[in-house]
């Protein structure tokens, strides 16, 4: 198949500049489908699951068509907005447009909630010109009267499926009813259901629609597995085993409880590990994934805080030790892993009394898998655990995690997981990725004044957050 030059599809020699020092030469389907519509203006409906790229689909029109343009926002008037439901997706939005507005002398920021909003008020006065937001925090901001949103020009709504998830659809149509209508806006979504076509029908002027895939699709580099165990110590051994290994790998459980009590287990076990749960502060969540995009902590414990939104290079396991209580979460869980062509496994644990509610998930989710009955050291087991990290018994000098205080995020993450066996789907699509991911269920991080803000990591692993306007130098 002949891969695409992101020149070819019409973006400027300013911003494939940027994309070739980050190592982006190729575009992947999404953005072939999308950008010569975008770039030209027309409003656009991109459906396509986590990890296919969507960021950078409309992160490229947004500031080129901004640079082309010229001009400087106005103190409190963004030129262009970009909503996010979490906190982690907001921040990993915000690293990916940062650089190309850049190529142009364009300003970005992000606004959420469980922070201070002192310094968002500083960069929408210092004028940033395109914002990336989470409803809650902006609504506040608008009702304060620091931001008015007269002056967009190009509104994104991204996860719009997950926005409707999470109940935030009232406060995304009275933010976008507050954007100009004659102004570009794009919509991308993995579903089109719970409320989603209503804003398309309302919002979008005779738009473009482009599907890349199937919602329920699964990238083919991404292999399933299904282990049924008998018991809560197999269960407890199983996970060890598979936490063991050299590579890096994500470990969901149903309750922020569970979440850090596992990091806990495993880095006194030997195995460096830290948690992201809706309890921590932002503070700590920004550098518990700081620790992980490193080379010690292989293994990041999570709710479904981490589900979207959280995107760290090279995870070659996801394990859903909890089985999830839907099938869009256990899609959005795996879809940590296998991203940017690259290959990876999922491994879902099932005690017996879970084994029909996750038969049921695995068959909404297109997922068809032998289950295997291992233990610990079974050879499939072993075999995806590969080399054996050393275990580090004084790795972690970390002090205690304390919680947020009351307020500072909507917390917690309720769990959805998957499932395992040993079929790889074939068919499914292209490998798709590109800077993308949000968080789901779970961690609430988007709404109310608790849209949070934590750290998502580029192909570098860095995570930024910007609270004031960044400028090219």
């Amino acid at each position: 198949m002949t891969s695409t030059s992101f020149a070819e599809l019409g973006v400027p020699t300013a911003l494939t500049a940027v994309l070739e020092r980050d190592g982006k030469t190729h575009a992947f389907p999404i953005q072939v489908d999308t950008l010569p519509d975008t770039l030209a203006g027309r409003d656009v409906l991109g459906r396509g699951k986590t990890g296919s790229g969507k960021t950078l689909a409309f992160s490229l029109p947004m500031a080129a068509r901004l640079g082309a343009r010229g001009g400087r926002s106005r103190p409190g008037r963004p030129r262009a907005l970009v909503l996010a439901p979490t906190r982690e997706l907001a921040t990993q939005i915000e690293a990916v447009v940062g650089p190309l507005a850049a190529a142009y002398g364009l300003t970005t920021t992000t606004i959420f909630g469980g922070v201070s909003q002192r310094g968002q008020e500083q960069a929408l006065r210092a004028g940033a010109d395109i914002v990336v937001a989470c409803p809650g925090r902006l609504e506040d901001l608008m009702r304060q009267g620091h931001v008015h949103l007269d002056a967009i020009e190009i509104t994104v709504l991204d996860e719009a499926d997950h926005m409707a998830d999470l109940g935030f659809l009232p406060g995304v149509t009275r933010i976008m009813s507050a954007t100009p209508a004659k102004g570009q806006r794009l919509l991308f979504s993995a579903t089109l259901d719970n409320g989603v076509d209503k804003l398309v029908r309302r919002f979008l002027a005779d738009p473009i629609t482009h599907s890349v895939d199937d919602p329920n699709s699964h990238v083919e580099a991404m292999t399933h597995h299904v282990f049924h165990v008998n018991g809560a110590d197999a269960k407890r051994d199983l996970v060890h085993t598979l936490a063991s290994g050299t590579g890096r790998r994500i470990l969901f459980m149903r309750t922020k409880h569970q979440a850090k009590k596992l990091a806990k287990q495993l880095t006194e076990a030997g195995i460096p590990a830290v948690d992201l749960h809706g309890n921590l502060s932002q503070a700590r969540r920004d550098k518990n994934l700081a620790l992980f995009s490193g080379d010690t902590y292989k293994v990041l414990v999570a709710t479904d805080v981490a589900a979207r939104g959280v995107h760290v290079d090279g995870v070659e396991l996801v394990v859903h030790v909890d089985p999830p209580m839907e099938h869009k979460a256990y899609l959005h869980r795996s879809g940590r892993t296998a991203r940017a062509g690259s290959s990876g496994d999922v491994v879902t644990v099932v005690l017996p009394e879970q084994r029909r509610e996750t038969d049921q998930l695995l068959r909404k989710a297109g997922i068809t898998v032998r289950p295997d009955a291992v233990n610990s050291t079974s050879p499939r087991v072993v075999g995806l655990v590969g080399a054996v990290a050393p275990r580090v018994h004084h790795a972690v000098t970390e002090p205690e995690q304390r919680p947020a205080r009351q307020g500072s995020g909507r917390g917690g993450a309720n769990a959805s997981a998957g499932g395992y066996g040993q079929s790889r789907r074939r068919g499914a699509g292209r490998p798709q990725s590109g800077g993308h991911s949000g968080g789901h269920s779970g961690g609430h991080s988007g709404g109310g004044s608790s849209s949070g803000g934590a750290a998502a990591f580029s192909a570098a692993g860095a995570g930024r957050r910007s609270q004031a306007p960044r400028r090219s130098r």
